[in-house]
């Protein structure tokens, strides 16, 4: 019989003393303003911090599609890290093999090449090294867009503030606004030179912003008549997060190059991938390589994740769950006269609260940690308060859900 660990408790302040030393003085300011609580454990769809009290997790930006500790997934990376956790980079690597196979099997149309990395900024930096060794001479995004923060990426990244500091080590991009199609045909006639186009299904750190109807076939349509390489970013809309399988799914478009990642890691392991136009890396294997790319570790917890997602048939349970948390959210929002001062958004299990100003969605943050519900806020839009939850809430997380936003937001919104 194996010993009771008890855990020793956290100094709080030796926390905030090692975070303001070493790790960012900034944070540690706003954390201690903020009074935020210290992250424990995690299991399921719940957090619990130091003092044993249980969250609810509907943020995690995307990437506990699965919750916490998945078992199927713990137990794939739990067995891979008794064997093999690193792989040498000149043997052959299998897990590689099997989970690129595997994640191939559920992309749109012929993408069947896979680059695994180890996040979503990674992922953009391959996508748009494929498009340039494709022949594109110049890149196309959208204001509002999010691509990451690693200079390739941020020069796609259409929020000023983020790019202002790095103007000159950036590359030129052009922005045309999200949604707006024409605006796209006037800057791809506009130049010979043949140019690639990144963007989101759903503009997800802009605040859930979502395209009109028939968009992404357009933008499809209008890429193959001038010539130019689609990178749709599928980071935080794929795998399931909208109640299909891709964002780009609910119009039917199959992109030249998908970037993705957040839920790919099962909430156990970061990874990202892009599967691709391959040829150029084909041609030279060492063109563009990553030491930590594609480890075993990584690779147990993509191919499980897969395997969760199809026999628990997580794709249609966030079709489901989202719809049904759409209507009750806008029935509450109806009922307290909310609806007028509170823009709701939403696709799957990716929501957007849209208020006034920035300081009611930071005061809404902080209400619903009060409530023990953890939520996301948006990097593009400081007014827009996110929910990303799993499919795996049970009826009980959808009610505490529920009755903690109303009671944050009876806190948090100003008065008539």
């Amino acid at each position: 019989m194996n010993p009771l660990v008890v855990e020793p408790a956290i100094d709080a302040a030796q926390v905030d003393q090692y975070l303001r030393k070493h790790v960012n003085s900034g944070y540690a300011r706003l954390a201690s303003l903020m009074n935020l609580p210290i992250e424990q454990s995690s299991r399921g769809v719940y957090i619990y911090d130091d003092q044993g009290r249980q969250y609810l997790d509907a943020g995690g930006y995307g990437v506990f599609f699965l919750g916490h500790g998945h078992p199927v997934v713990v137990e794939a990376v739990a067995r891979q890290l008794q064997k093999n956790a690193l792989a040498s980079k000149l043997l052959l690597n299998p897990q590689q093999a099997f989970a690129a196979h595997a994640l191939a099997a559920h992309c749109p149309g012929n993408l069947e090449y896979v680059f695994f990395c180890n996040s979503g900024a990674e992922a953009t930096e391959a996508g748009l090294k494929l498009a340039r060794l494709n022949g594109c001479r110049r890149t196309l995004s959208t204001l509002g867009g999010f691509h990451g923060k690693t200079l390739g990426a941020l020069a796609v990244t259409g929020r000023e503030s983020y790019r202002e500091p790095f103007s000159g080590l950036l590359s030129d991009s052009d922005f045309v606004p999200f949604g707006d199609s024409v605006a796209l045909e006037l800057q791809l006639r506009a130049s010979s030179q043949k140019a690639c186009v990144i963007l989101e299904p759903i503009q997800a750190e802009a605040g859930v912003v979502l395209p009109p109807p028939g968009y992404l076939r357009r933008v499809r349509e209008l890429c193959n008549q001038y010539g130019a390489v689609l990178i749709i970013d599928e980071i935080q809309s794929g795998l399931g997060r909208t109640g299909y399988w891709w964002g780009c799914d609910h119009e039917q478009v199959v992109p030249d190059i998908m970037l993705v990642g957040k839920s790919l890691s099962g909430g156990c392991v970061p990874v990202s991938a892009s599967a691709t136009i391959y040829a150029p890396f084909n041609r030279n294997p060492t063109v563009h390589t990553s030491t930590f790319g594609a480890n075993p570790l990584a690779m147990a917890a993509v191919q499980a994740t897969l395997q969760v997602m199809v026999q628990e048939d997580l794709v249609a349970r966030a079709r489901l769950l989202g719809q049904d948390l759409h209507a009750r959210f806008s029935a509450l929002l109806q009922q307290r006269g909310w609806a007028e001062r509170v823009e709701l958004r939403s696709a799957g299990l990716l929501f957007g609260f849209e208020f006034a100003d920035a300081s009611i969605a930071a005061n809404m943050v902080m209400a619903l940690i009060e409530q023990r519900i953890i939520v996301c806020h948006s990097l593009n839009d400081h007014r827009v308060l996110r929910l990303t939850p799993s499919p795996l809430l049970s009826t009980e997380d959808c009610n505490w859900l529920l009755e903690g936003f109303a009671q944050a937001l009876t806190t948090s919104m100003p008065s008539l």
